[in-house]
């Protein structure tokens, strides 16, 4: 299973929960390949040209598209992979902020964003933290600057040192950082607030009326032309690994709800986020480093 980001960050603790389960029910090993770069591009060519047999997945989240959208990879998303199944659907990010800056909610960030320059860590250009933050600069009415850095981690460390002055987060990666106190949540991008900090009201509640940013899939495929009867079997076994209570639990507490749709239903997800993704990018002028 290729994760085409570093050990220890969100993609790929996900993956290895899963895949942990995998294993136990197939009696097989399932070996995690942690292939970093290019925003997933490197793990996602190498599946892509894989052989169709059902030994080599891709656990991906979203990158997988947007790549497509900005930087034209060696391959076609739709025509080069086959979606087998989405494992879980994002609630949302926290928005958390090193503790030197002197804000407690949106509406202080907002207030701060427009009076001097803030800036911003995010996992790379193009990555969903990326487009979500941008997102909201564009409905909060204000301009604060990207820096990219190589996977989540090292931008996590860069809020955490106060470097960047903020972080839109994953909350598997961040919430610790949040109860010892290091960080400050002020925010939550989801549609509701996230059950597990049910104090931090959601950016729509805090200024930004009508904002939300949720739904973001981290999902497994295969290489094209993998049998059906593969795929059935596969995507059987995943959608059974996602409600065994201790992994349900893990992707509750990591900000995820249990999804398991299949192929079909999983395709549509992906060609939706291919418009709603495009017209974010557009809107911003991202480009592809």
């Amino acid at each position: 299973m290729l994760v085409g980001f570093p050990a220890g960050g969100t993609v790929d603790s996900l993956a290895r929960s899963i895949a942990t389960q995998l294993e136990a029910q197939l009696g097989r090993t399932i070996v995690i390949d942690n292939r970093g770069g290019a925003n997933g591009i490197v793990a996602a060519e190498t599946v892509a040209h894989a052989l169709p047999d059902g030994h080599t997945l891709l656990f991906s989240p979203p990158a997988l598209i947007i790549n497509q959208i900005i930087a034209k990879p060696p391959y076609d998303t739709l025509r080069d992979f086959t979606p087998v199944a989405n494992t879980a659907l994002g609630e949302g990010s926290l928005v958390v902020v090193n503790p030197s800056l002197p804000v407690k909610s949106i509406q202080e960030l907002i207030a701060l964003a427009k009076a001097k320059s803030l800036t911003y860590g995010s996992p790379g250009i193009g990555n969903t933290q990326h487009l979500i933050t941008e997102m909201f600069n564009m409905q909060a009415g204000t301009k604060i600057a990207h820096i990219p850095y190589k996977g989540i981690a090292p931008a996590v460390t860069a809020a955490l040192s106060g470097e960047v002055h903020l972080l839109f987060g994953p909350p598997a990666i961040i919430v610790q950082h949040i109860k010892s106190g290091r960080l400050r949540a002020i925010g939550f991008t989801g549609e509701k607030r996230w059950a597990f900090m049910p104090d931090v009201p959601t950016i729509a509640e805090s200024g930004v009326p009508g904002f939300k940013s949720t739904g973001s899939f981290q999902g497994i495929f295969v290489p094209a032309k993998t049998p059906r009867e593969i795929v059935s079997r596969l995507h059987a076994e995943i959608a059974t690994a996602i409600q065994v209570p201790k992994v349900r639990d893990f992707l509750r507490g990591a900000g995820y709800e249990p999804d398991g749709r299949g192929p079909v239903e999983f395709r549509k997800i992906i060609e939706s986020d291919f418009k709603r993704y495009a017209e974010v990018i557009r809107a911003a002028g991202i480009k592809a480093e």
